[in-house]
C-alpha cells in the first residue's frame, strides 16, 4: 500500500505583473510592501479548506512546511498551521515537512510545540526536520557553513527532549542546553515519526537511513529520485537492514483534470507562475558559499540547472522528467504505476496546489485524486528493490 499525502506551500498569488522585469528574487529582499493582508486572509482560509478537503477525499495525511521572507510560501511557522488543522481534522496524519531546525536558537521550543500537537491529535503528527534552504541563511544571518552541523545538534536535542526523563543537558559546538525537560511529552512513543525531506543531499540520505527515518525526495527528476533511493538503500544495507517501502517518499507537483489536454493547459499556467516567479532568486541565494560542500557543487548545479531563473525551464520537459505529474486520472494512474515499479516508494506527497492555482481548480484536483488515484495507490504492493 502506498500512503498518499496532500501537501501545500501556501504561496502568495498576487505578484506584481512586472515582477520579472524589475525584481530578481521572490526571497529575502522582495519587499513586504507587496503583501496585502486582505488578500492573504482569503488565501490562508482557502488553503486550510483545501487541506481539510484532502482528508475528506481519503488522503492518508496532509502536509505543511516552513519558509521565511518569501512569497513562495506563507508559513514561517508550520506548527501554527498544524495547530490550526489539529482540531479541524480528525483522521489524517499531519506531516510537518518540516521544521527548519538549524534556524532555531532554541530547538527545545520545537520539541515542545510538536509534542503539544501530537498530544492534541492523539498521535497524528509526523515531524519532518530540514536545514532550511540557502536563502534562509541570509534571512537569519546564519553562517551557511554551519547549518548542517547545527541541524544534527538540533535534532539530537529535540529527540533527547522527547525520549529522556528530565531535567537533562546537552553540550555541543553550536548549542548548550540545560534543564531539557519537555512538558508535554509526545503522545506517540518514543516520539512522532521523523521524516527527512531533501533534494538529494548525500549527508541527509545517509543520516535518514542510519536513523531509519523516512526519506522524502523533493523537486527532482525521476532519474535523481531513483539515484537518491538507491543511495538510501545502500546506506541502509551498510547499517545492517533492508528498508521498507514506507521509508521512501516522493514529493511531486500533481494536477488532474478530466482530460489530458485540459490538465496540461491548466497546469502549465500555474507551473509557469511557480517556477518563473515564486522560485526566482539569485544563484548565491540558492547556494550561499559553504552551504554545499565544494565536491558536491558541480553535480548539484547540473541537476538543478534552471531553477531560480525565469523562463529557463520548459513545462513539457518538467513533465517528461517527472518534476510534475499531470494528466487525466487514467494518465496519472498509468504514470504512477510505472514510477512505483521503477522507484519502489511507499509514500507519495502530492503538491495539490502550486503557483497561482485557483481554489476551484485545486478542489477539483483533490476530488479527482481522491476518487480516482488514491484507491489505486492503496492497492499497490511493495516493490522489492535491490542495489
Amino acid at each position: 500500500m502506498v500512503q498518499v499525502f496532500g501537501f501545500h506551500l501556501m504561496p502568495y498569488k498576487n505578484m506584481p505583473e512586472d515582477f520579472n522585469e524589475n525584481y530578481n528574487s521572490a526571497w529575502v529582499n522582495f519587499s513586504n510592501s507587496h503583501f496585502d493582508p486582505e488578500t492573504a486572509n482569503e488565501l490562508y482560509n482557502s488553503y486550510l479548506d483545501e487541506l481539510e478537503y484532502c482528508e475528506k477525499m481519503g488522503f492518508d495525511g496532509i502536509g505543511v512546511n516552513e519558509h521565511h521572507q518569501t512569497a513562495y510560501g506563507l508559513m514561517p511557522s508550520p506548527n501554527v498551521m498544524a495547530g490550526t488543522l489539529a482540531r479541524r481534522t480528525n483522521r489524517a496524519k499531519i506531516a510537518i515537512l518540516g521544521n527548519a531546525i538549524s534556524l532555531h536558537q532554541h530547538p527545545q521550543r520545537v520539541a515542545e510545540e510538536v509534542a503539544m500537537l501530537d498530544v492534541i491529535t492523539k498521535g497524528r503528527i509526523i515531524s519532518g526536520f530540514v536545514r532550511g534552504i540557502g536563502a534562509e541563511s541570509y534571512s537569519f544571518r546564519l553562517d551557511p557553513t554551519k547549518s548542517k552541523d547545527r541541524f544534527f545538534e538540533a535534532h539530537d536535542i529535540i529527540t533527547q527532549a522527547w525520549t529522556e526523563d528530565g531535567p537533562s543537558a546537552y553540550h555541543g559546538e553550536h548549542y548548550d542546553a540545560f534543564n531539557i525537560n519537555c512538558w508535554p511529552k509526545p503522545y506517540q512513543q518514543p516520539h512522532p515519526p521523523i521524516w527527512c525531506p531533501s533534494q538529494g543531499s548525500k549527508d541527509t540520505i545517509k543520516f535518514a537511513a542510519e536513523k531509519r527515518y523516512t526519506y522524502l525526495q523533493t523537486f527532482s527528476s525521476i532519474k535523481n529520485v531513483k539515484k537518491s533511493f538507491d543511495a538510501y538503500r545502500e546506506a541502509a544495507k551498510e547499517a545492517g537492514y533492508t528498508p521498507s517501502a514506507s521509508q521512501l517518499g516522493w514529493s511531486v507537483l500533481t494536477y488532474c483534470a478530466d482530460t489530458d489536454e485540459k490538465a496540461y493547459r491548466e497546469a502549465e499556467e500555474h507551473a509557469v507562475y511557480f517556477f518563473d516567479k515564486l522560485m526566482v532568486m539569485p544563484r548565491d541565494f540558492f547556494f550561499p558559499p559553504g552551504y554545499v560542500p565544494p565536491e558536491a557543487m558541480q553535480q548539484i548545479l547540473k541537476s538543478k540547472a534552471g531553477l531560480g531563473t525565469p523562463g529557463a525551464l520548459n513545462f513539457r520537459d518538467l513533465v517528461d522528467d517527472g518534476f510534475i505529474l499531470v494528466g487525466s486520472p487514467d494518465t496519472v494512474k498509468k504514470k504512477l504505476k510505472e514510477y512505483h515499479k521503477e522507484l519502489g516508494f511507499g509514500v507519495v506527497n502530492m503538491n495539490v496546489q502550486f503557483g497561482d492555482m485557483t481554489h476551484d481548480r485545486t478542489m477539483n484536483n483533490i476530488k479527482l485524486i481522491g476518487e480516482e488515484i488514491i484507491p489505486m495507490l492503496h492497492q499497490l504492493e511493495d516493490q522489492p528493490q535491490t542495489v
